[in-house]
Formats: structure tokens, sequence, C-alpha cells
């Protein structure tokens, strides 16, 4: 996971968790082109799977993903 990321699970600490997925295989290769990524992005996912947030490829803005997080994650 890129430092960046992973540094999402420790600014967050039991709220959020980061997985990598290999964007090659053929399975993930539809989920990424079915979110509209060329190919690679970040997704926020809800607990049953819901896309709450997305940014695709080279338009990733970690201040916009830290400031959604922090919006889903308020008490």
């Amino acid at each position: 996971m890129r430092p960046a990321v992973s540094g999402l699970e420790q600014e967050f600490a039991g709220k959020v968790q980061g997985h990598n997925i290999d964007a090659t295989t053929d399975e993930s290769m539809a989920a990424v082109a079915e979110l509209g990524f060329q190919n690679h992005g970040i997704v926020i996912h809800s607990a049953d799977g819901e896309v709450l947030f997305k940014q695709p490829d080279h338009q990733v803005k970690m201040e916009d993903v830290r400031a959604k997080l922090q919006e889903l994650t308020q008490d």
C-alpha cells in the first residue's frame, strides 16, 4: 500500500481499513472499468460495499480523501 494510503488506517484508527487491489486481474479490471478508472484510483466503500467516494487515476488528492473520511467518521 502506498505510504499516504496506509497512513489513513493510523490516522483514522479503528474507523478505516485500507486494501490494495491488483488492478491487472480479469476480475479487478472489470471493477476498475465499472468505477470509471483508466487503471487505478482510490475508493471509499461503506461496510456493506457501497461506493461513498472515488477519485480516478492521477486525479487522487489525498486532502480530498482525508476530508471525506473526516466527514464520514464523525461521531
